[in-house]
């Protein structure tokens, strides 16, 4: 079983396994269907469809940021929706890199599935190699999934300052402070250090390998135990990626603020820090 990344040629191996779920999270910040569309056009064959807004966020209990938690009912019954059983091997792909279908595969780890992986270099590293898609819309029978989150996984707000070691995963330049094109407030937590996303990745969008990324993830945690490290970003979602390419170099698994930037610069009062002017 394959529990962080996975090569399309693996994937085309078992494409005919029904105890393989493949679920495609293409989303677009800026047109919240334009995923689906996509998914409606081509997709890997078998694959379901989640959306990132409607399916893998949920209304604002443990934390009010762009893309809220779901409450463990909501991914219980989302999971069952899916097809997904306790006992299949689950993998997720978007266009994006994985930066999307790392928030799946982290909700699916959070409720206690700990067979799910991500497509390496995602929908793109599976156009390039000429393997099957499809452009029929997709349903599995429904399960029974039953799971219990892991809550000291999560972080709250109150917490999160707290953190021995507080990593944001947003591009460089919204973590200084030089722009914010999303969220009203530009800047970063106090005390955070910057570790992109993207630099997980190579030219191709392919993770770097094992040893590679255990190299980067030492430097940055700087004598701090994995598990109290801390990944934020904009809303919860590419700090995922951080998390996956951590576990995928064979550390622990840190925790999340889920709430993360867009929770924070809202919250009146919380300190901001930049490196600008």
């Amino acid at each position: 079983m394959y529990s962080t990344i996975v090569s399309v040629d693996t994937l085309n191996q078992n494409l005919d396994d029904p105890a393989w779920v493949i679920i495609d999270c293409r989303y677009d910040l800026a047109d919240s269907n334009a995923g689906y569309r996509s998914y409606l056009d081509e997709h890997i064959s078998r694959a379901m469809y989640a959306n990132l807004k409607h399916d893998l966020s949920g209304p604002p209990v443990t934390d009010h940021g762009r893309h809220p938690m779901p409450t463990p009912e909501r991914l219980n019954n989302l999971f069952s929706t899916l097809g997904i059983s306790h006992d299949c091997q689950v993998v997720a792909y978007d266009g994006s890199f994985g930066s999307v279908a790392a928030r799946l595969w982290w909700l699916l780890r959070y409720m206690g599935h700990m067979h799910v992986c991500v497509l390496d270099g995602g929908w793109q590293a599976w156009s390039r190699s000429g393997y099957t898609t499809e452009q029929l819309e997709r349903s599995n029978p429904k399960t029974r999934f039953r799971g219990e989150p892991r809550q000291d996984w999560l972080v709250n707000i109150d917490e999160v300052i707290s953190s021995p070691r507080l990593v944001d995963a947003r591009e460089p330049t919204r973590f200084h402070g030089e722009q914010e094109p999303i969220d009203p407030i530009a800047g970063h937590i106090p005390g955070a250090v910057n570790h992109y996303w993207r630099n997980n990745l190579d030219a191709e969008g392919m993770f770097l390998p094992p040893q590679r990324l255990k190299h980067l993830f030492h430097d940055l945690y700087a004598g701090i135990a994995p598990e109290q490290v801390v990944f934020y970003c904009g809303s919860g979602v590419t700090a995922c990626h951080d998390i996956l390419a951590a576990v995928h170099a064979g550390l622990a698994c840190p925790r999340l603020y889920a709430g993360s930037w867009s929770e924070w610069c809202s919250d009146g009062g919380r300190p901001i820090a930049t490196d600008h002017g």
